[in-house]
């Protein structure tokens, strides 16, 4: 039989190492497969050069299993930080997007990064930064709308006729370059 090859296989390779880091289902089957591996006679060193694996970790692998079973191979909690807001400061978080800025005694009509980190810090006395109240927002399924500046002393029909968007159901139509 011909010899089957990959175009690009490094990169290719690349991708499939990310998909199986990428759900956590994943990584439990790749762990099964280096245990069966050395289980079947290859060395750590083998299987890691063959999954591309630290050879330490592939007997980390053996030694959950060898000490825990198929249990052993499955996730263990992950260090990290805690979560500062709890699921009920974002349910409040929520609720209070509805609502004007205002409401709460805050500046503005509208909710921004700033605005909502000042939100969080009068009401818990948490600091959030604004990037982290703008991913909240879209973790929420909110986005950034901001309003257009109208010109303050032009005619409606000079500001719809430089506004970006055509009103609904009508054609833009495209200005003269010249008066004429």
């Amino acid at each position: 039989m011909k010899p089957l090859t990959i175009r690009d296989a490094e990169t290719v390779v690349l991708g499939l190492q990310d998909e199986i880091r990428r759900c956590e289902e994943s990584r439990y089957d790749h762990r099964l497969h280096g245990v069966l591996l050395v289980a079947q006679g290859m060395s750590c060193r083998q299987v890691s050069e063959l999954l591309g694996d630290a050879p330490r970790t592939v007997a980390y692998w053996v030694h959950r299993f060898e000490r825990d079973g198929l249990t052993g191979l499955t996730e263990e909690e992950r260090p990290g930080r805690p979560r500062r807001l709890s699921e009920e400061h974002i349910r409040d978080i929520d609720e209070a997007l509805r609502r004007q800025p205002t409401d709460f005694g805050l500046t503005g009509n509208l909710w921004d990064g700033k605005t909502l980190s000042a939100y969080v810090k009068s009401q818990w006395d948490l600091s959030l930064g604004t990037r982290q109240c703008q991913r909240l927002f879209r973790q929420l399924g909110f986005r950034l709308r901001k309003p257009r500046p109208l010109i303050a002393s032009a005619s409606p029909e000079d500001q719809a006729r430089v506004k970006k968007t055509p009103a609904v159901g009508k054609k833009r139509r495209s200005r003269p370059l010249v008066d004429g």
